[in-house]
């Protein structure tokens, strides 16, 4: 009996992920808009000029991605962050490097922060499908930021004039809590480097995602440091942990 050849059926690709761009610069738009409309698996489905458009727009379309300018006239980005990260995964895109303004980005739920001048046209649509997928993705000036309310002002080159941490840290501040407790704890309770600098992250507020973008790793990496962290402080919640570290349980 003559044999049938078995043929695969090819899948079909993926559709495109969807993109919202918002800043008020047209010229930045419109390069945005050409990069990212160029690249494979990218498609831009709409331009907004400010907070409230893309709002707007994000409501109506429901993106897969929006990319934020910070400083836009009328409703700026950091305004809209909040609103918009219950319709989609937000990246601030923007030349503002403070370094309050990207840990606020990130305490409102930006899963990404990307400077102007840091990356490359290939980077940027990998920090977009990074986005739109779950993962985080800052640029170093960014990741530098998010450390900054850890390491303290001398390791981190903050800015003289930056302004107190926000109210959701400890009441303390986290450097200084580092400098008379964080030692003595590491050693107390046992924990390697790598997972003392993870508890200082839970400590500050960082979700994992977070962290993973900090240091670099995966976020199952996290998971599997924060499990050991857990069971060396003999807790069960991130509460615990923290009030452990902190010397205040």
């Amino acid at each position: 009996m003559p044999q049938h050849p078995f043929t695969e059926c090819a899948e079909p690709p993926p559709p495109p992920l969807r993109v919202l761009v918002a800043d008020d610069n047209p010229v930045i738009r419109a390069g945005l808009t050409a990069v990212l409309s160029a690249a494979d698996g990218l498609t831009v489905v709409a331009e907004a000029e400010d907070g409230r458009a893309a709002y707007e727009a994000a409501l109506r379309l429901r993106p897969d991605v929006v990319l934020l300018d910070v400083r836009m006239p009328g409703v700026d980005g950091m305004a809209a962050l909040p609103h918009l990260v219950r319709l989609a995964p937000v990246m601030m895109l923007t030349y503002s490097d403070e370094t309050e303004i990207v840990q606020e980005a990130a305490r409102l739920g930006a899963g990404g922060y990307l400077v102007h001048g840091e990356f490359t046209t290939a980077q940027l649509t990998q920090a977009v499908r990074d986005v739109g997928s779950g993962r985080p993705h800052f640029t170093p000036t960014a990741t530098n930021a998010l450390l900054a309310h850890i390491r303290g002002p001398a390791t981190a080159h903050a800015k003289p004039e930056l302004r107190a941490l926000p109210t959701h840290f400890p009441p303390k501040g986290l450097s200084q809590l580092q400098s008379t407790v964080g030692q003595s704890s590491k050693s107390r309770f046992q924990l390697s480097g790598r997972e003392a600098e993870i508890m200082d992250l839970i400590a500050s507020g960082l979700t994992n995602q977070q962290i993973a973008a900090v240091c670099f790793i995966s976020e199952k990496t996290v998971k599997n440091h924060i499990n050991r962290i857990f069971a060396k402080l003999h807790t069960t919640t991130r509460a615990q942990a923290t009030a452990k570290w902190l010397g205040v349980s």
